[in-house]
């Protein structure tokens, strides 16, 4: 190493932000080294997969990117079985991070992208939590968590990357500035993320947890290796028969899933690529409804709280009729 680059090493940076998740490789090998490889049936229902895989204080990641291909069914289950103190990895989250806000369901979020619905405005209910300060925050971007991902997934305790330097998000953030052991050049050092839980909506799946997601898988791959748990969500599930004809398409291999439920438009009122449109009425009527707190505590108690599951939930949002109008719309006819 240079001598410049010696002292780089001595004078790096921290940024000042909390690390919610210990990137300890060998207490994350210690765990997946449980988990069994034999293939077995994982299929059950999403109030068991919930009440099994989700407790208190775990620290959870939500697949899919923004209203796309968002795992509904199991989130909405995570606030009506009241789990609290939940840490969450706040990547490209918008309805899914409004729905655990709406639930107080979270006190510490590593964040790149929540509070907006892109175009669609801000969650209020979402901003008030976070501006009392009843959500802990650690700032990344979009990619650097992306990236803690991938480095937990290739078993590495942190990735050098040169996203952040220089920023108030690298001052805001975990990660620690390093040299460069072959040239001295300054890096950012972003720690591996393990997830206890990860919630992830796809296309298809099998019994034993492969499954398919049709278009783009975002971070989904890297998320589903890195977690310690993996809930899969499925609009259908396929015989394992039909998925050993084709498995260069599976995108998520069962080795990596611990529950599989079957939830038809489970991603509904976001989008699912290929299958029906995001229900933009719906969302805005979530975001009129939370700019009252009194408003929202009954649009909460009619659409989550009092219904058994979330075909309840669909069918106080108009059922198959309003799926079908969606479709068309996916579909632009």
């Amino acid at each position: 190493m240079t001598e410049k680059g010696e002292d780089r090493l001595a004078k790096r940076r921290r940024g000042s932000g909390a690390l919610f998740v210990e990137p300890d490789v060998e207490k994350a090998r210690a765990h997946f080294g449980k988990k069994g490889l034999v293939s077995r049936n994982k299929l059950m229902s999403v109030s068991a997969a919930v009440s099994r895989f989700v407790h208190d204080g775990d620290y959870l990641a939500s697949g899919g990117f923004g209203t796309n291909r968002i795992a509904t069914a199991p989130l909405h289950e995570i606030v009506r079985q009241g789990r609290k103190n939940l840490g969450l990895a706040g990547h490209t989250m918008t309805h899914d991070f409004q729905i655990l806000c709406a639930g107080e369901c979270i006190s510490r979020c590593d964040v790149a992208y929540i509070v907006g619905l892109e175009a669609r405005g801000l969650s209020a209910n979402a901003r008030r939590l976070v501006e009392a300060g009843r959500i802990e925050l650690c700032e990344w971007t979009n990619a650097a968590l992306a990236w803690r991902f991938r480095a937990a997934a290739m078993g590495v305790s942190f990735i050098p990357t040169r996203i952040m330097l220089g920023t108030d998000t690298f001052d805001h953030s975990a990660a620690i500035e390093i040299a460069c052991p072959f040239t001295g050049q300054t890096y950012a050092a972003l720690p591996a993320l393990y997830p206890d839980v990860a919630l992830i909506h796809v296309h298809s799946a099998t019994p034993s947890g492969d499954a398919i997601i049709e278009g783009l898988t975002v971070a989904d791959i890297e998320l589903a290796q890195a977690s310690k748990h993996v809930i899969i969500s499925a609009e259908e599930i396929v015989p394992e028969e039909e998925m050993r004809m084709r498995p260069h398409r599976v995108t998520i291999p069962s080795v990596f899933v611990d529950a599989v439920v079957e939830v038809p438009f489970g991603s509904y009122p976001g989008n699912m690529p290929y299958r029906y449109f995001s229900d933009e009425e719906h969302l805005n009527d979530w975001l009129q409804a939370e700019k009252d707190p009194e408003t929202f505590k009954r649009f909460l108690d009619t659409y989550i709280y009092s219904c058994r599951d979330f075909y309840g939930y669909l069918a106080r949002c108009g059922g198959i009729d309003r799926i079908v109008e969606l479709r068309r719309r996916e579909y632009m006819i």
